[in-house]
């Protein structure tokens, strides 16, 4: 037999060795330790959760404690007492809601005065007390945070409305603008209906615009129906203590949805 023959025929024999010898096999991880392993990650994460979850209860019922302790959360100011005690405006205050409405009568007109407290979030460091030249805060200059009031004028003897946005800041009210309604219904609506009748409606020059004199009278008008110093001095005061009364329900909420 040729050299080439006997090559020829050792190369058929390595072949059919190498298709005879098995198949590298392949590891596959069995369903009982990928069901365990999944059950190991998922249980440390609930333990590290519920960790986390104790712990950020725990700061929040040191906050909640504070906070009650700090501003006596469950008593009534002095500033409270002596404006419900007058006995002139009347509160609307539901809890968590941002808004705070006063209303009262006065003669034939009903009126009434909306704020937020949201304002008081909104305060910057450029609306502190300036100093003067000496670099002396005015102790007879009394300070607020500036909250925008909506006030709202009506009576039965006219299908309109008076609306006065103004802002109440540092014992005085000042009007930005003065609308006229022909329709009170129009005035007092809420939703998106009532946002859509007052689209493109003419509310009026600019309070500043108006001739000194007719502002000057605009403002006793407002005074004579106790728009004045007082009123705008306890109107930041109520913003900030209802905020601190919301902020505490706030803390308390989410201390029990943590905890439950």
């Amino acid at each position: 037999m040729s050299a080439i023959r006997q090559f020829a025929g050792l190369r058929s024999a390595l072949r059919a060795v190498a298709l005879a010898r098995p198949a590298p096999r392949l590891r596959v991880a069995s369903p009982i330790a990928n069901a365990a392993r999944a059950f190991s990650v998922s249980a440390i994460s609930r333990v590290r959760a519920l960790v986390s979850d104790a712990t950020l209860a725990a700061k929040l019922e040191e906050e909640l404690k504070y906070e009650k302790e700090e501003n006596r959360a469950n008593e009534t100011p002095e500033f409270l007492k002596a404006f419900k005690e007058q006995g002139v405006w009347t509160i609307t205050d539901a809890p968590s809601s941002d808004e705070v409405t006063l209303t009262r009568k006065f003669g034939n007109e009903t009126i009434k005065l909306v704020f937020s407290i949201s304002d008081v979030d909104q305060a910057n460091e450029d609306e502190f007390p300036q100093e003067d030249e000496e670099g002396d805060v005015s102790e007879d200059r009394p300070y607020s945070y500036p909250i925008r009031t909506a006030i709202t004028i009506t009576k039965p003897t006219s299908k309109g409305a008076l609306v006065i946005d103004a802002m109440a800041q540092d014992g005085s009210f000042l009007a930005d603008s003065i609308a006229y309604y022909a329709d009170a219904a129009v005035a007092n609506g809420q939703g998106a209906d009532a946002d859509w009748a007052r689209r493109g409606m003419y509310f009026g020059p600019q309070f500043e615009q108006l001739d000194v004199s007719v502002q000057e009278e605009f403002e006793r008008f407002l005074s004579e129906r106790g728009i004045d110093e007082s009123l705008a001095l306890f109107i930041p005061d109520f913003a900030e203590y209802k905020e601190q009364q919301e902020y505490v329900l706030w803390l308390k909420g989410v201390q029990q949805f943590v905890e439950a």
